[in-house]
């Protein structure tokens, strides 16, 4: 199902600079029991991205109203929003444009996902690296296409995820979710400054970790200190943790933090 500018449609006008240019972008949320978790945290998230890319979007209510309802008629499942900056402008210039596009839309959650948390997944290193870019690094805007290559690459090993490196060999996430690996009781994740998705999940995971007996540090990493943790577990809002079961050759069994963080981030709110 999906709704365009409050209307039930699936047509996007040609002219508009999401498909333009990507100029935009986009949530995406689980739905429980037609509920939309770590709702205010969305939200957040869009008006943040609004605000470094300059779109003048300003329905935040009416938007917030909409995915509340899309969510409990969808009961279970995924809530997409995106904002892209709508029709306007000659070029890449944004001078006219006035009014936002706001698309939302429904679908069923991933299949593989009650698999991968109790079998654990692997991770291959991808050939794709990220450019680094700190004025776009940590929005989940519009422009996908290392996430589109990372994806074609991975598609052609039997792994399950990514774990995907930028352009300087820093570790710094997966294609589709954020990770998170342990060495004793330190936990670590990937400084997301230069690059990167900063997700709603890892987000949570930080926040819980920075309250419990863990130790929460963020920091450039390497591969080989990635491949020396006694545990490693991936995140996003849809799965919401899963455990790493192998990274490459290396095998890992621990689930210490897996048991921490999955109670806590399965209903989130």
């Amino acid at each position: 199902m999906y709704l365009i500018n409050g209307n039930p449609s699936e047509m996007v006008l040609a002219g508009d600079r999401g498909l333009q240019f990507g100029d935009g972008c986009f949530t995406t949320a689980r739905i429980i029991d037609g509920a939309l978790q770590l709702h205010d945290a969305h939200i957040a998230r869009l008006q943040q991205a609004c605000h470094r890319l300059a779109i003048p979007f300003t329905l935040w209510q009416t938007l917030a109203q909409e995915m509340g309802q899309m969510a409990g008629a969808q009961q279970d499942g995924v809530l997409k929003v995106l904002i892209s900056r709508g029709i306007g402008g000659r070029g890449y210039s944004s001078s006219s444009c006035t009014s936002p596009t706001r698309i939302l839309s429904t679908s069923a959650s991933p299949s593989q996902y009650d698999r991968w948390r109790q079998e654990g997944i692997t991770l291959a290193l991808s050939p794709v690296r990220l450019g680094r870019n700190p004025l776009l690094a940590g929005l989940k805007h519009l422009n996908r296409l290392e996430q589109v290559l990372i994806r074609s690459h991975l598609e052609q090993t039997d792994a399950d995820e990514a774990l995907v490196l930028d352009s300087e060999g820093w570790v710094t996430e997966c294609c589709a979710a954020n990770l998170f690996w342990r060495k004793g009781d330190v936990v670590y994740t990937p400084r997301l400054d230069q690059a990167g998705v900063n997700g709603i999940m890892r987000q949570f995971c930080i926040r819980m970790l920075a309250q419990s007996p863990f130790s929460i540090v963020e920091k450039y990493a390497g591969l080989e200190e990635v491949m020396q943790a006694d545990e490693i577990v991936v995140c996003n809002a849809l799965m919401p943790v899963i455990p790493v079961r192998a990274c490459g050759d290396t095998l890992l069994s621990s689930r210490l933090l897996f048991d921490f963080l999955a109670p806590l981030c399965e209903h989130p709110n």
